[in-house]
């Protein structure tokens, strides 16, 4: 898979994969930004506690976390 893709992390950092987690590849950075922040509050909710985004399977950054600042 080419272009821009989320990895899900859960909270102990292992990478999750399932049903309910979008394997999309995004044709940008700004694409593939935008989807999650859209859909932060649904991994969430499905126990996905960091992200890390890639470029053709290269980390752009890493365990980025979806939980809001208090």
């Amino acid at each position: 898979m080419s272009g821009w893709t989320w990895r899900y992390e859960a909270v102990d950092g292992s990478v999750m994969q399932g049903e309910g987690l979008a394997d999309t590849a995004f044709p940008s950075q700004a694409d593939a930004e935008t989807w999650v922040g859209e859909a932060w509050r649904d991994l969430l909710a499905a126990g996905v506690e960091s992200v890390s985004l890639l470029e053709d399977g290269r980390p752009v950054y890493e365990h980025m976390s979806l939980r809001p600042v208090e």
